[in-house]
């Protein structure tokens, strides 16, 4: 099974209009015809040198032909049972499956091949250098806070928050409001708050981890941003091929990055960017 390249992308304003659009085959083939070959979780517990606080992944990862489509969960959360009940099932299926994670992954996947991310499809190419697990992050941060176009003394609601991401923020002069649903302290003792949507109320844009999709709460934030005109930049390992669908509704520019995952692997990488200030058309 190849990728399918080429492919115009239609518009939708929504996620639930654009899971509508893939399960009616307006975005590619029909997605009952489509059935996931591999599935796997990873799970990673990381703590970078010098730093003080690490932190656990897992991830749920679905293979289509030569695409790979992913979603992040809670640590423990994805029962085991998940991944076999994936195994030869449709994407058509697993798009009505009980399991959000499941859902996201099955879509991130078909979108991934139906519309890889390549040039055509609009994607930037940003090149990782091999290096240690912090190097790499710090590198991933970079590519993603450089889409944020805001002068220093800004504020930016980070979601999902990422030590390195909060530290490339400060060497940019930018303020921030870290939020994530775990609650806790960052690296530098900052409270960190659990409610994104009073926290957006202060800030000037919103930085937004990919894994909103699994739990139900990129929606609010896209709707809030596109109400109040705010930048929502998106960092995606988490349905990295389906954020980029939302440019231009209420998203102005996505990090994707796909399986592999930065952390994953010491040697050279790659993250692509949609939108943003360097994009054609940017601001």
């Amino acid at each position: 099974m190849t990728a399918v390249t080429g492919v115009v992308r239609t518009a939708f304003a929504t996620y639930d209009e654009l899971l509508a659009g893939v399960r009616a085959g307006e975005v590619g083939p029909d997605p009952a015809a489509q059935r996931i070959a591999v599935a796997f979780t990873t799970r990673q517990a990381v703590r970078h040198d010098g730093r003080g606080t690490g932190y656990r992944n897992e991830v749920l990862s679905l293979r289509l032909g030569s695409a790979v489509g992913s979603c992040a969960v809670e640590p423990g959360a994805l029962p085991d049972h998940a991944v076999e009940e994936c195994v030869g099932a449709s994407v058509a299926d697993l798009l009505e499956h009980p399991l959000p994670a499941v859902r996201v992954a099955a879509l991130d996947a078909y979108l991934m091949h139906v519309s890889p991310h390549t040039p055509p499809n609009g994607a930037r190419p940003v090149p990782l250098a091999a290096g240690t697990s912090l190097e790499k992050s710090r590198a991933r941060a970079t590519a993603v806070v450089s889409l944020l176009d805001l002068p220093a003394g800004a504020t930016v609601l980070v979601v999902g928050v990422v030590n390195s991401l909060l530290d490339a923020l400060r060497s940019r002069g930018l303020r921030y409001v870290p939020c994530d649903l775990k609650g806790g302290l960052t690296e530098w003792g900052e409270a960190v708050v659990t409610d994104a949507l009073a926290g957006a109320a202060g800030c000037d844009a919103l930085l937004v981890s990919g894994m909103t999709l699994g739990n139900d709460t990129f929606e609010p934030l896209r709707r809030y941003a596109l109400a109040h005109r705010k930048q929502l930049v998106m960092f995606a390992q988490s349905g990295s091929a389906v954020l980029p669908r939302f440019l231009g509704h209420g998203v102005n520019a996505v990090c994707a990055e796909p399986y592999p995952f930065f952390w994953l692997d010491g040697g050279p990488g790659t993250v692509h960017r949609y939108g943003g200030p360097d994009s054609e058309g940017g601001r």
